[in-house]
């Protein structure tokens, strides 16, 4: 399965030139079962990853750009009244697919943003009294134009929640720009990229993830992270238990596309920014801006040894 990994990674880098960690850490929340959340200016190739996530994993793909004036049933569906039959029946929405990609989600309203809680949680739909389940598997890729541009709603600290990991993509540096600029349009090579593994081949490597051994010593180190980001008075508030098990599991997933399967403290270093910055804010930060600042001081304050 790492050579399929390793593969998947050649093939997505081959349309996101210079990405390599970025792509890494999308897959890492993948095979954790996550919804990713991806922030970051307009153009820097948000769109571009999803996609070939979709592709090369083998996963219906849908797209959805979210705008002011978009409604809950642009997301879920609706029912229909059906006079031949004379029955309601269900059409159901751009949520029901394998893999979606919420594009610019803090451009739609809170109502509609909400919309999303359930399908990302329970990986189902409840409308008009009736539950639709959502196909298996099911991710969420969403991306948000930082909340300093106009015409943002910012998520709500229980909706940046139900996303496992958030990243930024960043510009690409000279050489993949040079690359790039020589190579055209990515959009041309993105849809002639081929399906490397399967989706029962991606639930096989999801439930090897699983399995990737924990021992007490990290299991300790977890908690001083813990600890520190609840007690110190930096913090606003600290990492909640979700927050806990979803760095516990990202951790494993990043092992195994390292070629381990054992968890190391430099697992839950370079995961803790991705999984744990939207979950934290500074005491005197109202507006959450501060959450780069408070995982540089968990990771140089918490002794991996204790």
């Amino acid at each position: 399965m790492r050579d399929q990994i390793e593969a998947v990674i050649k093939e997505v880098s081959s349309v996101l030139y210079g990405k390599q960690e970025e792509i890494k850490l999308a897959l890492t929340c993948i095979f954790s079962q996550g919804h990713l959340l991806i922030e970051d200016l307009p153009g820097m190739g948000k769109t571009t990853l999803a996609h070939a996530l979709a592709k090369v994993l083998g996963l219906e793909y849908q797209r959805l750009q979210f705008t002011s004036d978009m409604l809950p049933a642009d997301i879920l569906g609706v029912t229909i009244f059906d006079p031949s039959s004379n029955q309601f029946k269900f059409h159901p929405g751009p949520v029901f697919t394998q893999l979606l990609l919420a594009d610019e989600v803090n451009r739609t309203t809170p109502k509609t943003q909400s919309a999303l809680l359930e399908a990302m949680e329970e990986g189902r739909v409840s409308l008009d009294g009736q539950t639709h389940q959502l196909p298996e598997p099911f991710f969420v890729i969403a991306t948000q134009n930082p909340v300093t541009q106009q015409g943002t709603f910012p998520l709500p600290e229980s909706q940046l929640d139900r996303f496992l990991m958030r990243i930024e993509l960043g510009y690409p540096d000279a050489c993949a720009e040079r690359e790039l600029l020589r190579g055209g349009d990515p959009r041309e090579r993105l849809s002639r990229l081929p399906a490397v593994i399967s989706v029962s081949q991606l639930q096989q490597i999801s439930q090897a993830c699983a399995k990737v051994k924990v021992s007490d010593s990290i299991l300790d180190y977890l908690q001083r992270l813990i600890a520190h980001s609840r007690q110190a008075p930096e913090f606003s508030f600290g990492l909640s238990p979700r927050g806990a098990l979803a760095l516990l599991s990202a951790s494993r997933s990043w092992a195994y596309i390292e070629g381990r399967d054992y968890v190391i403290p430099e697992d839950l270093q370079q995961l803790l920014g991705p999984v744990a910055g939207h979950r934290l804010r500074a005491a005197e930060d109202i507006g959450g801006f501060g959450a780069n600042a408070l995982i540089q001081q968990l990771l140089s304050r918490v002794d991996v040894l204790g």
